[in-house]
C-alpha cells in the first residue's frame, strides 16, 4: 500500500503522491459536447522549492533545469490534454512527470578531450592536398 503512494523517481529519490497536486479544467480541440462539459485536461503541479522529500542538492539541480517550466513560486507546472479521459491523462501526466524529473537529476557526463590518431591526422591532410590539387588544376590557362 505504501509503494502505490510512491512515485519512483530514480535509484535513490521516491516522492510521495501526497506532494502532488492536480487541477482539471476543460480541454481544448476536438470531441464535440464531450469537450465542453467535462473536466479532462490535467495540470500537475509540484512545489520544487518546498518539497521535503527532496535532498538540497537535488532541488538546486531541479530549480535549475526545469526553470523554465516553473513560476515565481518555484512551483512546477505540467499540463495534458492528450486523451478525452481524465484518468488517462492523469496517468500520462505523472508518468511525463517521473520522466522528466528523472532526467532533469541526471549528471553530465565531462567530455574527456581525446587527441586524433596519427592514422587519421594522415588521411585529414592528404584529403586537403587532393583538394587543394584539384583547386589549382582548375585555374591553370588551358
Amino acid at each position: 500500500m505504501a509503494d502505490e503512494q510512491l512515485i519512483p523517481i530514480n535509484e535513490a529519490l521516491s516522492i510521495p503522491l501526497a506532494e502532488l497536486s492536480f487541477r482539471f479544467s476543460t480541454s481544448s480541440g476536438p470531441g464535440g459536447q464531450h469537450v465542453n462539459k467535462s473536466a479532462t485536461k490535467v495540470t500537475l503541479l509540484f512545489d520544487v522549492a518546498n518539497s521535503p522529500s527532496l535532498p538540497e542538492e537535488a532541488r538546486a539541480r531541479l530549480l535549475k533545469k526545469l526553470e523554465n517550466r516553473l513560476d515565481k513560486e518555484g512551483v512546477f507546472q505540467l499540463q495534458v490534454q492528450s486523451s478525452r479521459s481524465q484518468h488517462r491523462n492523469r496517468e500520462t501526466a505523472v508518468s511525463l512527470f517521473r520522466k522528466l524529473l528523472a532526467e532533469a537529476l541526471k549528471k553530465k557526463k565531462k567530455r574527456r578531450r581525446t587527441k586524433p590518431s596519427a592514422a587519421a591526422q594522415e588521411k585529414r591532410l592528404a584529403e586537403k592536398k587532393k583538394r587543394g590539387e584539384r583547386k589549382r588544376n582548375r585555374s591553370q590557362k588551358w
